[in-house]
């Protein structure tokens, strides 16, 4: 907070309210032996004016997508907020409110997270919506555990080309759910429907990305319906911003759609907090993990909001909870509804048509300066790959040097790729500045 509205009076106020004279009586309980008498080794106080001036130093100090273009993706991503988020956020009823517990006084809070949840619906072509995840690793996990759940099964199947962090944190949640975890390679940046297909025999599920972390369009429905065909369920890791123009999750056979929900109406603020989400099929409506918000009616008849089917542990008895995850995201999905909202179905679209239109361009020009993309043949989204002909890592530090961030070194996941650099095009690039990349690059 910048401002404590706390005078002497005030805390002289509180200490008379509890019957104590002083701060140090407060602490009469504790032994001597525990206290600390001498002088912290600290800086002394400073004034509003130089502590904000202190902290406005070291904000200076940080690279952003102010100081730098940005071409860096990878999961995260810089489009537009409005400033309709900002202004819906930071309402006090929103803002500050905490968990719906008590829904007779936390009605606007819990028809905020019903509409967020039809949104979610609508969008990916699902049937139910909780009312956000942590963010799009955390649900990856939770898919894994209502699918082991729903089936019996304790494999779970994951493409290498899904994110390299939603594959680690199935990874890390995996013992602890008692999984064994697969992954099916990618061929020439996609994956083969066929190698699924394999791969998913006797799984609870199996996992792929669209667009996958390469930002190419995998054959979705053909992964589907081979993770369908081995009777794993088939659960999509999707963009929200892709949907505006790529088929819904839903509409091709998916059993789950989950996501990173960062790219609708989030900052990228430093790699999160952000949210992720959740939807499912009606039929796994009672293995979902987390907050889903269900509308009824009150004793007058009056339309009404309430928290339903809780499946978590303090919820219900221990052995059939599906979560001890206690809380959600809401603000951040919030921001998520309002975007969305904000935009509509066409406007979406808009979104996504121009990130698409963006990125070719800006692959035409990286090609012609003599660059190469390994995935050539592969039709990608608003992300691509491209190989810069040394060491990926290095050409970002030097592209940082002259104001441009590039991408993302693709050499941290993937081996044999230290030379190509994943670069990001959303709607907030100019062709100016894409221009800008390519002479950096060609340098």
């Amino acid at each position: 907070m910048s401002y404590l509205a706390l005078t002497e009076a005030d805390r002289d106020a509180m200490l008379d309210a509890i019957g104590v004279d002083s701060l140090e009586e407060l602490f009469a309980d504790l032994p001597q032996g525990v206290r600390f008498d001498g002088t912290l080794d600290v800086p002394p106080a400073l004034t509003e004016q130089e502590l904000t001036a202190y902290f406005e130093e070291l904000a200076s100090q940080n690279e952003h997508n102010g100081s730098h273009v940005s071409f860096l993706g990878a999961g995260l991503y810089d489009h537009y907020v409005p400033g309709v988020v900002d202004a819906v956020l930071q309402r006090g009823e929103f803002l500050t409110a905490y968990t719906p517990y008590q829904p007779e006084l936390s009605q606007g809070v819990l028809q905020a997270i019903f509409e967020y949840q039809t949104a979610i619906c609508e969008l990916t072509g699902m049937d139910v919506s909780n009312a956000s995840g942590y963010d799009g690793t955390t649900v990856a996990a939770d898919a894994c555990y209502i699918a082991k759940h729903a089936t019996g099964r304790t494999k779970v199947v994951v493409t290498e080309a899904t994110n390299p962090q939603v594959r680690q944190v199935v990874k890390t949640y995996a013992p602890g759910f008692g999984l064994e975890v697969v992954e099916v390679p990618h061929r020439d940046g996609a994956t083969d429907p066929d190698e699924m297909r394999a791969a998913a025999e006797d799984a609870a599920c199996a996992i792929f990305q669209q667009p996958n972390f390469f930002g190419v369009l995998e054959p979705a429905p053909d992964l589907a319906a081979a993770a369908a065909d081995a009777e794993a369920l088939p659960v999509a890791h999707v963009d929200p911003i892709s949907l505006g123009v790529l088929d819904a999750p839903g509409n091709y056979g998916c059993a789950l759609a989950i996501g990173e929900g960062q790219s609708a109406g989030n900052y990228i603020s430093y790699g999160g907090p952000h949210y992720g989400f959740l939807a499912a099929r009606s039929e796994l409506i009672r293995r979902m993990p987390g907050r889903i918000v269900g509308e009824t009616t009150d004793a007058a008849g009056n339309r009404g909001y309430v928290l339903t089917l809780q499946t978590r542990e303090q919820h219900i008895r221990r052995e059939k909870a599906t979560s001890n995850i206690t809380t959600n995201q809401t603000l951040l999905a919030l921001a998520g509804l309002v975007y969305l909202s904000w935009l509509g179905p066409q406007g979406l679209r808009e979104v996504g048509e121009t990130c698409m239109a963006l990125a070719e361009y800006a692959k035409e020009r990286l090609v012609a300066t003599g660059l190469e993309l390994p995935f050539a043949d592969r039709t990608t989204f608003k992300e691509f790959a491209v190989r810069v002909g040394r060491n990926a890592r290095d050409v970002v530090r030097d592209a940082l040097g002259q104001g441009t961030h590039p991408g993302y070194a693709l050499g941290r996941d993937y081996p044999g790729m230290d030379d190509v650099l994943l670069v990001a095009v959303t709607e907030r690039r100019t062709k100016e500045e894409i221009d800008r990349l390519a002479e950096v690059l060609s340098r």
